[in-house]
């Protein structure tokens, strides 16, 4: 369950689509409730959140898209994403702990990923184990002023069980797949997250702001070290192993 829930996740896959790219340039603002049988308060860092949009590049650094605390943007570039990581104050605790990580790069990093033809030929395909995304014809809905559609991602958990989720996506904004939405057609309007418990939080689109976006605005910020997924991934998994370490000292 929890790799559907992986809104900015580094490695998931997506869809290609047969439509035409999109020429949107604008900002979408969403707002998160607690909508669960057990209330609960939605913490402020991610009661809202925003995107920009221009043609096929989308762009976030609102905690709520983020899915890492080291993590300050992610950008969808088409079938490519890139997150900026800051780890400089968790390389400097590791330092003061006389910790050495198999690394020796800048503690500013650029991750970057691009989905092959084989993961985007394969989302759709019905499976019993990970997850597919299953696109509903003609269920629709209006939000925050858009034509919206209905896709069902059904993951599976370890113990073979369907966790689907509903999402109501517009495919006349964005690209036409997208990283940061599990690779939904164009953008993710409204979703829940079930936490468990009773527990569910549920985003919306609140407002689309047309225009005043221009491809600028779409720039990462300098000073990051491109590296790719699969270093990044075994960078992780050594920070994990050292942080499981001095938790049990």
């Amino acid at each position: 369950m929890k790799r559907i829930l992986m809104l900015a996740a580094i490695a998931i896959v997506s869809i290609s689509g047969a439509f035409a790219q999109n020429t949107f340039k604008g900002t979408i603002v969403y707002s998160v409730a607690s909508t669960g049988e057990e209330a609960m308060q939605v913490p402020e860092q991610i009661a809202t959140a925003e995107i920009k949009v221009y043609d096929n590049k989308v762009l976030t650094s609102s905690a709520l898209f983020l899915n890492n605390p080291f993590a300050s943007n992610v950008l969808i570039d088409g079938h490519k994403q890139f997150v900026c990581m800051d780890l400089s104050q968790l390389m400097m605790y590791f330092s003061q702990q006389d910790i050495e990580l198999d690394y020796s790069g800048s503690s500013k990093i650029l991750v970057s990923n691009e989905i092959t033809q084989q993961e985007i030929d394969s989302l759709t395909i019905p499976v019993t184990e990970g997850f597919y995304i299953e696109y509903v014809a003609g269920e629709t809905k209006t939000i925050a002023g858009m034509n919206c559609k209905k896709a069902v991602i059904h993951a599976f958990g370890e113990d073979g069980e369907d966790h689907a989720t509903v999402i109501w996506y517009c495919d006349e904004i964005g690209p036409d797949i997208n990283l940061m939405f599990n690779g939904i057609k164009g953008v993710a309007m409204e979703y829940s997250i079930n936490l468990g418990e009773g527990r569910q939080l549920t985003l919306t689109a609140t407002e689309v702001k047309k225009g005043k976006v221009k491809e600028v605005d779409m720039l990462l910020p300098s000073g990051y070290e491109n590296i790719s997924t699969e270093d990044f991934t075994r960078l992780f998994e050594q920070i994990q192993e050292e942080l499981k370490y001095l938790q049990e000292e």
